[in-house]
């Protein structure tokens, strides 16, 4: 089925509720929407909404489930990712005959123009047939239109952790600048955290920020397979 046949809703900035084809609507027009859905918090419900404050384009985001939150942390960590939208629009298709419905639960817009629509669900949920059947109509009119779509159910654990200890350190403006910048230009070959933390006597604790901001945004780089510890070793990135 291709994107043609595919209809779209979604809010402007405004709050209007717009209708297009899927075909006749851009990614950055969807990205700048409002989320589809309105998002409610009250004692004793089962899952975990939020914001959470996106670096990438400076403003929050919103989930639904910590599981959400995950894959929009790994979404903000990414540096090939320019703009990260919750909750893009409402998709109508009809597939064999039957109306279909799907709000996917982010897009992804690289700095490259690449478009990626997420679906985040817990792995057992994809031994449902209904929802694996739901998340292959959509993806087959996501690929009609150009756009890549991802099921996403997890990450290794230690890496997420490590993501997760590297948001602290996501905002620029909580951070000495010039610091930030003097170890950018400085950092020219792998030095372990605790060496570089040594080469600003008096202002370790200021160094131990900026440089694992500047892993938070792909300047260095580190493994991030085991987990953090002064001993870490980083290299530029580039």
């Amino acid at each position: 089925m291709g994107a043609t046949a595919a209809r779209v809703m979604f809010r402007d900035s405004g709050g209007e509720t717009i209708h297009s084809d899927l075909a006749g609507v851009s990614a950055a027009v969807l990205a700048a929407s409002r989320p589809w859905r309105t998002f409610r918090w009250h004692h004793g419900q089962a899952h975990f909404s939020g914001w959470y404050w996106a670096a990438t384009m400076r403003c929050h985001v919103v989930y639904e489930s910590r599981l959400e939150l995950a894959r929009l942390l790994l979404a903000d960590f990414d540096p090939h990712v320019a703009t990260i939208a919750a909750q893009p629009f409402h998709l109508t298709a009809c597939v064999k005959g039957k109306e279909r419905v799907h709000v996917p639960d982010f897009l992804l817009v690289g700095g490259d123009g690449l478009v990626t629509v997420v679906n985040v669900k817990p792995a057992e949920r994809l031994a449902d047939a209904k929802v694996t059947e739901a998340l292959a109509w959509a993806g087959a009119v996501f690929a009609g239109r150009g756009w890549g779509h991802e099921i996403w159910t997890g990450a290794p654990g230690v890496l997420l952790s490590n993501v997760r200890f590297l948001a602290a350190y996501r905002h620029p403006d909580r951070l000495d600048g010039a610091l930030v910048s003097a170890m950018a230009k400085a950092l020219r070959e792998p030095l372990p955290l605790c060496e570089i933390e040594r080469s600003w006597p008096g202002r370790s604790e200021e160094a131990r920020a900026a440089a694992l901001h500047l892993v938070w945004r792909g300047v260095a780089r580190t493994d991030l397979s085991v987990p953090l510890s002064t001993a870490m070793v980083l290299e530029p990135a580039a």
